[in-house]
């Protein structure tokens, strides 16, 4: 345990030595269990009393808070003003830099702050089997987590079945009577499970990711879940990266991280950097 939170700390230093200045205006701070080392090593970094912090969450927002520095909400940011980089975790990442998110169940607000970021920069930490980095997303991880409104858990379901998810479960509380797990939204989690998803090179090289026989390629199928009535938000990271919005002069961030960072348990950080244009 002590050698996994060594390596989370590891791949937090590395990440923020690359992708932070005290310069900058505008931090987001995502969820999960590497985050607390990415903003201490922000806060260790240099004068930081000039920068602000959005949170995807309440967790998010603890961990800032506890060190001294300054949370605003995202509906706070000035006009026009983005996000300078935003530093967040991942349940799995592919070979594309394609994501799972939404674990815990701040999907909403995670990709919320990274289209609204600069770029997006994805820190986790390797256990002994690698599961976070895989070739195709869904290798390890089971399930793609959906938020939904509660009265279109069935309707989503139904749905979400039609497309080839064997078992769309209601993401309950570890405590049975406290009843399903809400977001800050007060909405649902569904966890839909999905054979491997291919990538677009996948697509690209002949394979067929339209579907059929329950076989999706990452963007396709994110498109398809977005458009169920009742589905706020999926917790696929896909399409563009911010460097590649910025290069075709489009307007906001992207979904997928410019680079992603990976704690090993030896002391190493794997990096693996994302298109640029």
């Amino acid at each position: 345990m002590a050698d996994i939170e060594e390596a989370k700390r590891k791949a937090a230093i590395r990440a923020v030595k690359d992708h932070f200045d005290p310069s900058l205006r505008f931090i987001g701070i995502g969820s999960g269990t590497t985050i607390k080392y990415v903003v201490e090593a922000i806060k260790e970094s240099g004068d930081t009393s000039r920068i602000v912090f959005i949170p995807t969450g309440y967790q998010s927002r603890q961990e800032i808070q506890k060190v001294g520095l300054t949370p605003i909400a995202l509906d706070a940011l000035p006009a026009g003003a983005m996000i300078d980089v935003a530093f967040d975790g991942a349940d799995e990442v592919d070979d594309e830099l394609n994501c799972v998110k939404g674990g815990g169940a701040c999907l909403t607000q995670e990709k919320l702050v990274a289209i609204n970021a600069k770029k997006f920069v994805c820190v986790a930490a390797l256990d002994p089997d690698h599961r976070k980095l895989q070739p195709r997303l869904l290798s390890h991880w089971p399930t793609i987590p959906i938020e939904v409104m509660p009265l279109a858990v069935p309707t989503v379901q139904r749905a979400l079945r039609a497309l080839g998810s064997t078992n769309p479960t209601l993401r309950e509380n570890f405590v049975a009577k406290a009843g399903p797990i809400k977001t800050d939204q007060d909405f649902y989690i569904i966890d839909a499970p999905f054979t491997r998803l291919l990538t677009s090179a996948d697509v690209d090289n002949g394979q067929d990711g339209s579907g059929k026989g329950g076989q999706w390629e990452v963007s396709r199928l994110a498109q398809q879940i977005k458009q169920i009535y009742g589905v706020l938000e999926v917790g696929l990271f896909t399409g563009k990266n911010g460097h590649e919005v910025a290069a075709a002069g489009e307007v906001g961030g992207g979904q997928k991280p410019v680079a992603a960072y990976f704690g090993m348990e030896d002391g190493d950080v794997v990096v693996r950097h994302g298109r640029s244009r």
